[in-house]
């Protein structure tokens, strides 16, 4: 028996913050992060220069819609240029135009099949060199970040202060108001397991997404990326 299907069936022992409900499926919780990968890939295919933030997202909700999602858990956002420095709760400025040489994230949350998605990249248009070096650094901190939570189960706090040290070795600023959550069979929210960054124990596998949003140090943008620990 899994980790997390032991947590189901309510075994002593178990943190509530890492609970899952009883129609919880470890497959379709996979399931449900590649469909979200893949509808994040079919979406930035579809944007391009001249595009405007509103437009992209009522053309992202479409292209959930053509997939057959269940539902959507929280708001498309996609973020053009400086709105890349938002946080999720903060609203874009304005509704910019994607320009030739601009940056850009897709961040979606979904249910497919009762399971919850959350994935989120950044990707850059033109050939401005900060800005595709950015996109890469949120990749990179992503993956140093999490492979530190495989190599030495790190907590949350943990896990964010190596995020903190590391974005700073590699000249970024690393934005803690963004510090991951929890997910599940759909809703997540019942747990009230809170950010990542303040879950003192180690995450366990396919429960917790880790966020990663940077800045760059001078200019007016940054890069967002997030993927379930696995």
């Amino acid at each position: 028996m899994s980790d997390t299907n032991a947590n189901a069936n309510g075994c002593d022992g178990v943190d509530p913050k890492q609970r899952v409900g009883a129609a919880f499926d470890a497959d379709a919780m996979q399931r449900a992060r590649e469909l979200t990968w893949q509808a994040v890939e079919r979406i930035r295919a579809r944007i391009a220069p001249g595009m405007r933030e509103s437009q992209a997202r009522e053309m992202g909700q479409r292209t959930l819609v053509e997939m057959g999602m269940g539902r959507i858990w929280h708001p498309l956002l996609i973020r053009f240029g400086a709105n890349t420095l938002k946080t999720f709760r903060e609203r874009s400025e304005g509704d910019p135009e994607l320009g030739a040489n601009d940056i850009y994230f897709i961040d979606m949350g979904v249910v497919w099949n009762g399971h919850e998605g959350d994935s989120g990249d950044t990707f850059v248009v033109g050939d401005d060199a900060d800005m595709h070096a950015c996109a890469a650094a949120a990749r990179q901190l992503f993956d140093e970040v999490a492979q530190r939570w495989r190599e030495r189960g790190a907590s949350g706090p943990q896990l964010y202060g190596y995020a903190q040290e590391r974005a700073q070795a590699l000249g970024w600023r690393l934005n803690l108001d963004i510090q991951g959550h929890r997910v599940s069979d759909f809703p997540h929210a019942v747990y009230r397991a809170g950010d990542l960054g303040e879950f003192e124990g180690t995450p366990a596998p396919g429960l917790w997404i880790l966020e990663i949003q940077i800045a760059h140090p001078e200019r007016p943008f940054g890069a967002f990326y997030e993927d379930l620990l696995v």
